[in-house]
This record gives structure tokens, C-alpha cells and sequence, in this order.
């Protein structure tokens, strides 16, 4: 069965009662079935609350542009407009602040303002945002060895590595992030995290992780020395999130909730998912809503806004950028679990598989949410003309 864009006729996923047309469990994050799941993640799957407290909520004042004629490119170059390209890129949800601002606003495949919807990778930035707290509360210091946190890490690959290169995914602890094949490490955190079965038809001799911190006890190989080179593996978010919990004695979700979701003024409630130890999923498991999603790139803009440490802001702004440094982003760098776009702008973004986007840029005074479900798991086309049009909006707001 094959996905489906917006402009195309819905198939009835989960519709009618019994419903007929059911996401399968080995493949509900994939197309078409990401297009209903990845806003109904607490029909999927166990989740644990994030609450928004009882505190304010930041008002988004509005003054809106109307922007889908808004010439830009597509995939292939071609010319369209904004609303043609997020129609063609499988867009759920779409926000555009201009100083703190509500610019414009859409949403797309039955998604509305109250709906939380699946992070993926994005969930890394928010947890390594609560990471840097802890260091300005002098809780954590990021020089110090994983192992001083984690002692029982010292049979594992991050022995030696400190806490910085985990947040800069420069330790050398071999990790494989091959999407499609169900075997690798990240085949393995499907099935670890709770988000997948063991795959049907598995060695009977393989012994399947239960849960994540035992598949992160279980990777003892390196395949460089620590420090020496960037690698994405989202693994070592995880090991961030165990270093939090244990030095605070509080839960990931929890630790997300007081430290931060209570205090951007958020509209709603958020949700983690977790595994069969109630381990929530630090390194893709978050789900909110597209303007919480939105506040949150907002406080980082306003560096931090008395939450987050303006230091840590700053220092995550200075990358090491290197020529080609990936296909969507060729003058990109990674520090403390955002990437930087490049070193003139130093624009940061949260991203996550399947096309979700947090763009922040200082110079524009501007952020960009873009929530999607792709068919496949990266589109470099669709990334790279996602980038254009924010760069184009930036330049219609000027």
C-alpha cells in the first residue's frame, strides 16, 4: 500500500468500528500508515505524560501573511508555491514565528492545533536543551568521563569518553544507524524501546535486547578513538538521558516537565514513549504539538529566555563545520544534540526522520516547524527544498 499526500483521497486508516484498515506493528512508522500514526503515537504505543503544569501558557499573538502562493522550489527545482511544496512533502503541520510572532500557520492529513505529534529525532534537541540546564545547575559536568555517571558503562565502548563527546556524538562507540535494516543497532532500539516486534522469521539464537539500557550495556566495540570524528547514532542520547536520571534521581519525562515544558508556557500536555522498564525514548520518543513545538524554538531564539543558560545557547551555536559534512546541510556542524546550518548564520535545527523540523535563526529573528510523514525514513530533495523555502519566507517577511 502505498503513502498518500494531501491533495490525494484519504485511505480509511483506523476508521469505522472495528476499524478495517489497522496500522501493522512492524511497520506503523512507515508510509502510508506514518500518516495516521505519527499523530496518534498513544494508540501505538505505551507513552508517559510530560505535563505542562499549571503555570501560564506563552500567548502567540498573531499577525498573519498568507503565503501559499509564495513562490518557491520543489524537489526537482521546478518552480511552485509554499502551499504546492508542503503538499508535496507530506506536511502535517507548518509554523512560521516571526518575532515571537504567528506569521502563518497550517495544518494538513486531519492534524489541528491540539494535536501531539510524533518528534522523532527533534526529541534529542529537548533533551539535550534539559542536559544543559543540569550543567548550568553545576548537577553535570560535561568534561567528566560517561563512566563517572554511569560507572557500569565501564564494560562498554564509552569507557573513556566524556559526557561533551556523547553530546557532540563524537565518542567512537560503533553503533550502526541504518534505518532499514531490522538487524542493526537501530533495528535493535525498534525492538528494545518497545516501538517494534522481533522481527518475524529472527535467528532463534539471537537474543533480542528487553530494554534500552541493557542494548546500551551490550555495545562494547569502537571503531575510532573517542573525540576524533562526528558520527550520528542516536544511541548516545539515550546514555545522556541515563546520566540525567541518575544524577537526579527523577525520571527523563518528569525531568523534561519541570525543567522545561512548565516553563515555555506550553498549551498542552506532551507524551514520551517508553519500554518495557518505563524508560522514556530520549533520543526520538517526544510528541507535542506543532506551536508548543514552536515555543520551544522560541526560547532557544531568545537564548534561552531565563530557562535554558545563554552560555549553553551560545556554545551550541560553534560547531566544528568541515566541507560536505552532510548531503542536505554541506557547510553543517553538531553540538549538544542541534545542528547548525552553517558557520555565517549559526541557525540551529532540531530534525528528525520522516521530514520534522525546528528552524531557529538569530539573524531572520525567525522560526520554522515543520511536522511530516514522509514515505521513507530521509528525502534529501525534500529536505534540501524545505531549507530553500525558509530561507524564501525569511526573505518575504524581511
Amino acid at each position: 500500500m502505498t503513502s498518500y499526500r494531501n491533495s490525494d483521497r484519504r485511505p480509511p486508516i483506523m476508521q469505522g468500528s472495528p476499524p478495517k484498515l489497522i496500522p501493522p506493528k512492524l511497520d506503523w512508522d512507515r508510509g502510508p500508515w506514518n500518516r495516521w500514526a505519527f499523530q496518534n503515537i498513544r494508540e501505538v504505543l505505551p507513552t508517559v505524560e510530560v505535563w505542562r503544569g499549571h503555570g501560564h501558557r506563552r500567548r502567540l499573538e498573531r499577525a498573519e501573511v498568507d503565503l501559499d502562493d509564495l513562490p518557491v522550489v520543489d524537489s526537482t527545482g521546478a518552480a511552485t508555491t509554499l502551499a504546492g511544496l508542503l503538499d508535496e512533502t507530506y506536511t502535517d503541520g507548518f509554523l512560521v514565528l516571526k518575532d515571537g510572532t504567528i506569521a502563518y500557520e497550517r495544518y494538513f492529513n486531519g492534524m489541528n492545533e491540539r494535536t501531539l505529534h510524533l518528534s522523532q529525532s527533534m526529541a534529542k534537541s529537548v533533551t539535550g536543551s534539559v542536559f544543559g540546564i543540569l550543567i548550568g545547575r553545576g548537577l553535570i559536568d560535561p568534561a567528566r568521563l560517561v563512566t563517572d555517571y554511569l560507572p557500569e558503562l565501564g564494560e562498554t565502548a564509552w569507557t573513556g569518553a566524556s559526557a561533551q563527546q556523547v553530546l557532540d556524538m563524537t565518542t567512537g562507540v560503533r553503533f550502526s544507524e541504518e534505518y532499514t535494516d531490522r538487524y542493526s543497532e537501530i533495528g535493535q532500539v525498534d525492538v528494545a524501546s518497545g516501538w517494534k516486534p522481533v522481527p518475524p522469521g529472527s535467528d532463534p539464537d539471537f537474543q533480542w535486547p528487553a530494554h534500552m539500557f541493557e542494548l546500551i550495556l551490550r555495545l562494547k566495540d569502537k571503531v575510532r578513538e573517542h573525540g576524533e570524528a562526528f558520527e550520528y547514532r542516536s544511541i548516545e542520547t539515550d546514555v545522556l538521558a541515563f546520566i540525567m536520571e541518575r544524577v537526579s534521581g527523577k525520571r527523563l519525562a518528569q525531568l523534561v516537565s519541570e525543567e522545561l515544558w512548565q516553563k515555555l508556557g506550553a498549551d498542552e500536555n506532551a507524551c514520551f514513549t517508553v519500554d518495557s522498564a518505563g524508560y522514556a525514548l530520549a533520543e526520538g520518543g517526544f510528541n507535542a504539538t506543532l506551536r508548543d513545538y514552536g515555543r520551544f524554538g522560541q526560547l532557544i531564539l531568545d537564548n534561552g529566555g531565563g530557562v535554558i543558560p545563554t552560555d549553553w545557547i551560545e556554545a551550541t551555536r560553534t560547531g566544528k563545520h568541515g566541507p560536505d559534512f552532510n548531503p542536505s546541510l554541506p557547510e553543517g556542524s553538531y553540538r549538544n544534540q542541534f545542528w547548525i546550518e552553517d558557520p555565517r548564520s549559526r541557525a540551529l535545527m532540531c530534525r528528525g526522520v520522516f521530514g520534522q523540523l525546528i528552524h531557529i535563526d538569530w539573524d531572520t529573528r525567525m522560526v520554522v516547524v515543520k511536522l511530516s510523514t514522509y514515505p521513507d525514513f530521509t528525502n534529501i530533495a525534500y529536505s534540501v527544498a524545505t531549507l530553500k523555502a525558509v530561507h524564501t519566507i525569511a526573505a518575504a517577511l524581511a
